[in-house]
């Protein structure tokens, strides 16, 4: 029987910051998956056919803006004026 090669499955992980919270995580890919289906156009070059492969890579990245419902952003100071 050959021998495989061990298979890379980073792809697949889910980070593990404390700062996010996994279920933010798959919903937000899954939401970002809908999209790529439904014909958007992926952030990143891929060799993935997968919309849930490329949507995962993505918010991983951190290149999915997604807001939280009830959390205010907190409000950018105004530049000091400068002489």
């Amino acid at each position: 029987m050959a021998e495989h090669a061990p298979r890379n499955n980073a792809h697949c992980t889910i980070p593990d910051d404390p700062e996010q919270s996994t279920y933010r995580f798959i919903i937000v890919a899954a939401k970002r998956a809908r999209q790529l289906q439904g014909g958007a156009r992926p952030f990143l070059p891929t060799s993935s056919k997968k919309p849930t492969i490329i949507a995962a890579e993505e918010v991983r990245r951190g290149l999915v803006k997604y807001e939280i419902p009830g959390v205010t952003p907190p409000l950018e100071e105004p530049a000091p004026d400068t002489i």
